[in-house]
């Protein structure tokens, strides 16, 4: 009596295991139909049925959206898309290009060492600026920081040179950069907020509005690809009448010297 209610025991526990099993398995299918296009999928048991959340299963990403918006160009730039961002006289016959990311931890060094004395030979008559900024550090290391970066300091350029060159500056800043593989500039309120420091754009809704509402995302997604195209392969490079110089971990005056060496 005892071995057959033993026996009958494991056998409803097999049974109760087997059924358990099925069980496990629908529901796995269901949420492997569900994750369609990496959408998150959240399941929850109500009533004895399955209430499924969607959220954006295939909805484009930000950013895909992005690259369908309409084109606003900052003021202050020229060119094809307004993606010729030139510090100067344009009429200059002696063209500095500077590619760069602003994620990139050797494009801030560059800057911090010799960035000021490049701006102010170009604002003394010496050469012009002529700016291409990527980002594909966001692609490298994930985010987004480099693209809303770029929309950001696009929205300083709409509304001055000084501001663009000022917010530039404090970006690529020792105190403010942060490590290439944190998405620290992937936040319309921190880049807002760091902005406070820079005069023209302390408190300038112009700034700001355009900043909470992307309105340049669309133009850092154009510039990002006009980089992509340059043939550059990575950052900083630095051209002076289309020659390749030196200038990483180069001191500001060895930095100078290598730019006035190929000036006419």
């Amino acid at each position: 009596m005892s071995t057959r209610n033993s026996q009958a025991s494991k056998a409803a526990a097999r049974e109760k295991l087997r059924l358990q099993r099925e069980k496990e398995a629908k529901r796995a299918k269901v949420r492997r139909q569900l994750l369609v296009g990496g959408g998150v999928v959240a399941l929850l048991a109500v009533a004895g049925g399955v209430t499924v959340a969607v959220n954006a299963a295939n909805k484009p990403s930000y950013w895909s959206a992005a690259a369908d918006d309409k084109l606003v160009k900052p003021a202050n730039t020229s060119g094809t898309n307004g993606t010729t961002v030139i510090i100067g006289d344009s009429k200059n016959k002696n063209v500095v290009e500077e590619y760069e990311d602003l994620r990139c931890p050797v494009c801030a060094a560059y800057e911090q060492a010799a960035g000021a004395a490049v701006l102010k030979d170009a604002e003394d008559g010496k050469y012009q600026i002529s700016y291409t900024f990527g980002t594909f550090l966001d692609g490298a290391n994930g985010g987004s920081g480099s693209k809303k970066a770029l929309s950001a300091l696009g929205a300083a350029l709409n509304v001055s040179t000084d501001a663009f060159n000022a917010y530039h500056t404090l970006l690529y800043s020792k105190d403010v950069h942060p490590d290439e593989t944190k998405d620290t500039f992937n936040s319309a309120s921190k880049l807002i907020s760091l902005a406070q420091q820079v005069p023209e754009l302390k408190n300038n809704t112009k700034f700001s509005n355009a900043v909470n509402n992307g309105t340049f995302d669309k133009w850092a997604l154009t510039m990002s690809s006009k980089f992509d195209n340059s043939g550059v392969t990575q950052t900083p490079t630095v051209k002076v009448n289309g020659k390749e110089v030196q200038v990483s971990g180069l001191s500001s005056a060895d930095v100078q010297a290598a730019i006035a060496a190929d000036l006419t």
